[in-house]
């Protein structure tokens, strides 16, 4: 594993595990309601209600860094599952499965109180409704409003004029669900709902994220890469987990910060950078070492993935006159943002052209339909934007048909043949 080279990193790993442990002693010495939640849901919701939100993807993640998936998905096929459930989404399900021979990672998920999803793809619904009965817990679905307009570079409109942008029946829609989410959360918190306590939650939002564009613009325009992709995903996942905590601003803050230092010092990732490359997709969570394996051999470097990106551009919004609105606005149209053509292609290009990115990796999941189908309309616009790409064909967090040896030997020499023998650098 390759060594962190910031400071904060090692600080934001050991956030999530100490956040996680007092998650487990809320639970079972104060019998604390949590919840078990999709990346995509109002996470706000949950922090103003005091209802803890383990993410499911981030969960997923953290047992396939310990390399425990394998061991949870054969339970799981075993039972009679399918093998083309999307994996990502069902690890958390075959975790609960095994959970009495194979303990979960810093002890296992205690039952929550609740389990909430958007129903963004066909095998949601039926995934968690399988996982509250194994649970014996609720299950709160929000609906998935599809856009009928889709105007060119949302990430320029999105901060200031997205009532536009995502329509107002959309938004009405999506706020509608929300307000039916507030009330099984006031009812498990025992709380009520502030709509002025969610305002001041937006703008601290506002200003975290705020925080982490100017990093994008360090790591723009710096020479060389200041600090790796996999350091970035890590300080900037454990803050949005919980954003807009006081934490979180404090923490992105001593990010930016490092970040800027080493800028300053003229401190690179790779001393001897020659190739910038992009990683499009989610992360490769049983494999992290992948993302640092070709800085020696062929000093290329990863720069870009949409993890420090997507929370400048995704989620800002100014005008909270409307609160819950602004807060649908940002959940809205994930899909499209991150997966789906014309808003993602054109997005990820204009990372590419900002970054100058000399080739992309382009993570194609065989599981997760909607994500691995616009990943061909990725491709093609970085191709013709001249940005050569790389199809990885894997699962974010199933190693059992992953070589790791072999896809290092098909990247090295798609570097060479595609990026340096072409004069791309």
């Amino acid at each position: 594993m390759a060594e962190k080279q910031l400071t904060c990193t090692t600080e934001a790993a050991a956030f999530q595990k100490a956040w996680f442990a007092d998650l487990r002693r809320a639970v079972f010495d104060e019998r604390r309601p949590y919840a078990i939640v999709q990346a995509d849901v109002p996470f706000e919701l949950f922090q103003l209600l005091g209802i803890p939100a383990v993410s499911n993807q981030w969960w997923a993640a953290l047992i396939a860094a310990k390399q425990m998936a394998p061991a949870y998905l054969d339970a799981m096929e075993g039972r009679g599952y399918h093998d083309g459930l999307c994996r990502y989404c069902s690890l958390g399900l075959a975790s609960t499965l095994a959970g009495d021979r194979l303990p979960g990672p810093w002890g296992g998920l205690p039952r929550p109180a609740l389990i909430c999803a958007r129903l963004t793809c066909d095998c949601i619904q039926r995934v968690f409704t399988t996982w509250a009965d194994a649970l014996s817990c609720e299950f709160v679905l929000l609906d998935n409003p599809g856009a009928t307009l889709l105007p060119p570079r949302w990430w320029e409109l999105s901060r200031s004029r997205w009532r536009e942008l995502f329509e107002s029946h959309r938004l009405a829609f999506t706020v509608a669900d929300m307000r039916a989410l507030i009330g099984v959360l006031e009812r498990v918190s025992g709380r009520t709902f502030d709509l002025d306590a969610l305002r001041a939650l937006m703008h601290a939002v506002n200003t975290q994220e705020e925080v982490f564009d100017d990093v994008r613009m360090l790591i723009c325009a710096a020479p060389k890469t200041p600090v790796r992709m996999t350091e970035q995903i890590t300080n900037v996942m454990a803050t949005q987990w919980v954003r807009g905590s006081d934490w979180a601003i404090a923490h992105a803050r001593a990010f930016r910060d490092e970040v800027k230092a080493r800028v300053e010092a003229g401190t690179a990732v790779c001393p001897d950078e020659q190739v910038r490359l992009m990683w499009v997709g989610a992360g490769l969570w049983h494999d992290t070492d992948f993302y640092t394996a070709f800085e020696a051999s062929h000093g290329a470097v990863f720069v870009w993935s949409m993890y420090l990106a997507f929370g400048p551009d995704g989620y800002i919004r100014y005008g909270l006159d409307d609160p819950l609105a602004a807060l649908a606005s940002r959940i809205v149209s994930l899909n499209e943002q991150l997966h789906n053509p014309p808003w993602a292609n054109e997005w990820i290009v204009d990372q590419a052209r900002q970054h100058r990115i000399d080739g992309a990796l382009v993570l194609t999941p065989g599981g997760m339909r909607p994500a691995a189908t616009g990943k061909r309309f990725v491709e093609r616009a970085l191709e013709r934007a001249g940005i050569p790409v790389l199809i990885v064909d894997a699962d974010v967090v199933d190693a059992r048909h992953w070589d790791p040896s072999h896809m290092r030997r098909v990247v090295g020499r798609f570097i060479e043949d595609r990026i340096l023998t072409k004069g791309t650098v």
